[in-house]
């Protein structure tokens, strides 16, 4: 699957969950870092346990060199666990604004408001990172991710080529304004339907199939890396189904699936 304005090459190994590296190059971003084997809880309040059913595809000490890491969110367990923490000292992280100030004082740790940009180099090459907004848990704050570089070129209409990370979130129509920015050669999703236990009933805080497909064409994405579907009591959809929503949707020859601890080359 490829796109053909863009300049550079990018794989995705995915390891559990939301957790990932893109192989940019050679610049190595780690999402969401999660590593707990599988049988961990956690108690999260209010009654509820979370408990993960897979052991992550690789150990941190399978890992390769990370240059940084993309943090969707700080405050929930299937997102960073004990073993994550480890990687973010002495790295550059990008997160949400209470997640920069509760991971101080950590000097490489960012926090960024939605539609924020800002500027790292990684690998010798400049990049920027823009915050985008999620709707996940009500007062929690979550964020995507919009990665640019000179080196991956434009589109024939000029904007600037981007892979981009939706963080946990359920559609919102403020994600439109993307392809105003930006056009997107690869949409990483966080889907799987996650519902919430709330008092007032079931919540749901991630994306489904058909959001997902809706997303992927309001974006005008060029193809769609589903992840973060599988190994969770909270999780109500899993990859069979999305299977069958995206061939409905008629979508299904523009997704990209990944293989836990492989790397996929993705564009």
């Amino acid at each position: 699957m490829s796109s053909s304005s863009f300049k550079s090459s990018f794989s995705i190994t995915h390891i559990g969950t939301a957790t990932a590296i893109f192989e940019i190059d050679n610049v190595n971003l780690l999402t969401d870092p999660f590593f707990s084997p599988a049988g961990t809880t956690w108690d999260v309040g209010h009654g509820i346990t979370l408990k993960n059913t897979e052991t992550p595809a690789l150990g941190l000490e399978n890992l390769p060199a990370i240059d940084a890491v993309l943090l969707s969110h700080e405050d929930h367990p299937d997102n960073l666990d004990d073993f994550g923490r480890q990687l973010l000292n002495g790295r550059h992280v990008f997160t949400t604004v209470d997640g920069g100030k509760n991971l101080a004082p950590r000097p490489a740790v960012r926090g960024m408001k939605p539609w924020e940009t800002t500027s790292v180099v990684l690998g010798g090459k400049k990049y920027n990172i823009t915050a985008t907004p999620c709707q996940h848990l009500p007062g929690g704050e979550c964020t995507g991710f919009i990665l640019t570089t000179a080196d991956f070129g434009v589109s024939p209409d000029g904007r600037p080529n981007a892979i981009y990370f939706t963080g946990d979130t359920v559609y919102i129509d403020e994600l439109a304004k993307i392809p105003e920015m930006f056009h997107i050669v690869a949409a990483v999703m966080n889907l799987g339907s996650a519902h919430a236990p709330l008092p007032d009933g079931p919540l749901q805080i991630t994306m489904d199939g058909k959001q997902a497909a809706h997303l992927f064409r309001t974006i005008k994405a060029d193809c769609l890396v589903p992840m973060h579907y599988e190994s969770w009591g909270h999780f109500t959809q899993f990859g069979k189904d999305l299977i069958s929503v995206f061939e409905e949707e008629g979508i299904s020859k523009k997704v990209r699936w990944l293989s836990p601890g492989k790397s996929v080359k993705v564009l």
